[in-house]
């Protein structure tokens, strides 16, 4: 989707300043919020693109003023809303108002967590082959879609040249809708900085990003 997440190529927002050793949670609650959103996942309320697309589905005023964790947290809760395990009154109260909806997988013993909260492979079984090969120049499509999808903004129509292919994988746009993997080819595509940016741009920069088959299109 389009949306002030998608930050790829845009100015503005000042430059980006590491935080020296910085800890894996600032605050306590943010270890609890990660474990929330893994556990939800593991136990079948949503997938991993699901869960990226309502962080996406965030105003832009809220995405742009909420820390990392609050991203997740936030989101977290427009997806268990959506989903019908929790509701606004349960929210507002605290607490359980009804019998929990059943989860797809679970419940989890102490036994079960690190099996479960182990990420599983993304990658699947080649239904057709390949489109393209390493070498291949190749056009990104113009898409604008209101869901989910990996595809940069900064990318769109233009060309770029196939370096390598990463076999096929779970297609995000359609999984983020609960519409199937759709095993697709995955590819990396290398941008020259003058086609993205103009020829202003670094003559030495280039860009590259993964990108999946239906996005792109022969150049």
């Amino acid at each position: 989707m389009n949306g002030v997440h998608d930050m790829g190529g845009m100015d503005g927002f000042g430059k980006v300043e590491p935080e020296p050793n910085e800890p894996v949670f600032h605050e306590t609650w943010e270890g609890r919020v990660m474990a929330m959103t893994r556990a939800m996942g593991a136990a079948g309320a949503f997938n991993i693109d699901v869960s990226r697309f309502y962080r996406e589905s965030l105003p832009p005023t809220v995405y742009m003023t909420s820390s990392y964790y609050k991203k997740w947290f936030l989101a977290l809760q427009d997806s268990l809303i959506a989903r019908g395990y929790i509701n606004d009154a349960e929210v507002k109260q605290g607490h359980a108002a009804a019998p929990a909806k059943d989860l797809k997988r679970g419940p989890f013993k102490l036994d079960d967590v690190k099996r479960v909260m182990t990420r599983g492979s993304f990658a699947r079984a080649a239904e057709a082959p390949a489109k393209f090969k390493p070498g291949d120049r190749v056009r990104a499509k113009n898409i604008n879609p209101v869901t989910h999808t990996r595809l940069p903004r900064y990318v769109r129509g233009h060309v770029g040249t196939i370096e390598r292919h990463h076999g096929v994988h779970v297609f995000p746009d359609t999984a983020a809708k609960d519409a199937g993997e759709h095993p697709t080819w995955l590819y990396t595509v290398v941008f020259d900085g003058a086609e993205l940016w103009g020829p202003d741009a670094d003559p030495t920069v280039k860009v590259s990003i993964d990108a999946f088959e239906p996005y792109l299109e022969p150049a």
